[in-house]
């Protein structure tokens, strides 16, 4: 087991790292900006360590300065966390060349999953089910017309390097195909240094349904079933779930056995989540994230399963804790993400909180790295905290969310809790009958 990990993070999941590091008995080193001198996590760790002034490239992207922060502490592993350097091929292979552990998959599959059109590839080796579209990148028009029609149309146009909505284009007809095609290369070259694309067929009404896996890195790997996440905006994650209201146990069980064996055929290392769109009954392969997702809380509470524990178990030789027949699910979980934002135009708002009460009770669980007092900074992501709930089933999951929103006070800043107050009294809501598309519509129909 490691003596020391560095977590390379901020905010609720810096403090998250952070717990269940202590919990395991393994002292704590984070780094942070001069804007999170502040910051919880900064003062629960063993030791802290400022890389840096607030804008990211120059703190939390800067690897010299982690590594730096590494040597100078003593730290043998390093945990990510989610966004920044987690899911950096060149920052694992830099640890790794300075003989300290990446709490994470390896620089290849990193890479490999990393490229949307490379992942495609080794999904459909592994005998994950895609969505039907182009083999690689799409070079020319005329290329792209063909594909389009042996297809049909809608079709979606995709950065190759792409996220979070960024270089995709849907287009309904062939006059619309060829715009799209230009819009989304130049999007992507802007966004990610990489102007190259891929066509999609573009599925009317999915939902979006992911897959959390693990392996051991020796030809073992587990699922611990499925989440909901298909209430978004801007192909952003709203509210996740778990299990689907969608799927029924015998999709549930068949999709998470594919997603099983192909983590252990690829042989793949720690945590990951296999994303897939799901219509008709159907299982289309998106891509696959190589590390921990900010919903991962809703996956512990069916499961009992700590998945920070189970990455430093993996990444320091212990392999998994559990197989696949010892995996078991109970009840129901949904996580609402709490931003610093307003709930209906979303715009971000920064500033100091000068009340906060969480939530408590049976099932319920906040994580958040803010308090009373804490000055929320313009330079980061606006997540303040993840409200996480579980019951017995979902009808009683929802009434305890209910309940839970109702107590949690934010006080000297606008959040997003009023959008999730609409939203747990909504019938669709009510009856898990929802789509991607579903929240933009419904807070497009609200203004």
């Amino acid at each position: 087991m490691f003596q020391k990990i560095l977590i390379a993070n901020r905010g609720e999941i810096a403090l998250r790292v952070l717990r269940a590091a202590k919990e395991l008995g393994i002292k704590t080193v984070v780094v942070h900006s001069t804007a999170d001198a502040d910051a919880m996590h900064v003062r629960l760790a063993d030791e802290s360590v400022c890389i840096g002034p607030p804008p990211s490239r120059d703190s939390y992207l800067n690897i010299h300065q982690i590594v730096a922060a590494c040597e100078i502490t003593g730290a043998d592993a390093v945990h990510p966390g989610y966004g920044f350097l987690s899911e950096n091929a060149k920052f694992a292979d830099i640890l790794a060349a300075h003989h300290i552990t990446f709490i994470g998959p390896s620089a290849d599959h990193i890479r490999i999953m990393g490229d949307k059109i490379e992942a495609k590839r080794t999904a459909k080796r592994l005998g994950i089910p895609c969505v039907p579209g182009s083999d690689g990148a799409v070079t020319d028009e005329v290329e792209a017309k063909r594909i389009a029609a042996d297809i049909g149309y809608p079709v979606i146009i995709k950065a190759t390097a792409g996220g979070g909505g960024r270089g995709m284009k849907v287009a309904r007809t062939e006059d619309d195909l060829i715009e799209a095609l230009q819009t989304a290369s130049t999007e992507a070259g802007a966004a990610f240094g990489n102007d190259s694309v891929y066509i999609e067929k573009y599925l009317e009404k999915p939902r979006h349904i992911e897959l959390q896996v693990f392996g051991d890195g020796d030809g073992k790997g587990i699922h611990l079933g499925e989440r909901d996440c298909s209430l978004q905006r801007r192909h952003q994650k709203v509210w996740e779930e778990a299990f689907s209201p969608a799927l029924n146990a015998e999709e549930r069980a068949r999709i998470g056995d594919i997603c099983a064996k192909a983590v252990a055929d690829l042989g793949y290392s720690g945590a990951g989540t296999i994303e897939f769109l799901y219509e008709d009954g159907e299982f289309y392969f998106i891509e696959m994230n190589t590390r921990l997702q900010v919903e991962h809380p809703v996956t512990e509470a069916i499961t009992g399963l700590d998945l920070v524990h189970e990455q430093i178990r993996v990444a320091s030789g212990g392999g998994l804790s559990v197989t696949q027949a010892e995996v078991k699910f109970q009840g129901h979980a949904i996580e609402c993400r709490i931003n610093a934002e307003d709930p209906r135009t979303f715009v971000p708002s920064p500033g100091t909180i000068t009340h906060f009460h969480t939530p408590g009770g049976l099932g319920i669980r906040v994580d958040s790295g803010v308090y009373s007092g804490y000055r929320i900074p313009p330079y980061y992501d606006s997540l303040i905290g993840k409200l996480i709930v579980h019951g017995r089933n979902r009808v009683e999951c929802m009434m305890r969310l209910r309940r839970a929103l109702d107590e949690f006070v934010v006080d000297g800043i606008k959040t997003t809790l009023p959008l999730f107050r609409d939203l747990i009294g909504n019938i669709d809501i009510a009856n898990g009958d929802y789509d991607i598309h579903w929240l933009e519509k419904y807070l497009a129909e609200s203004d």
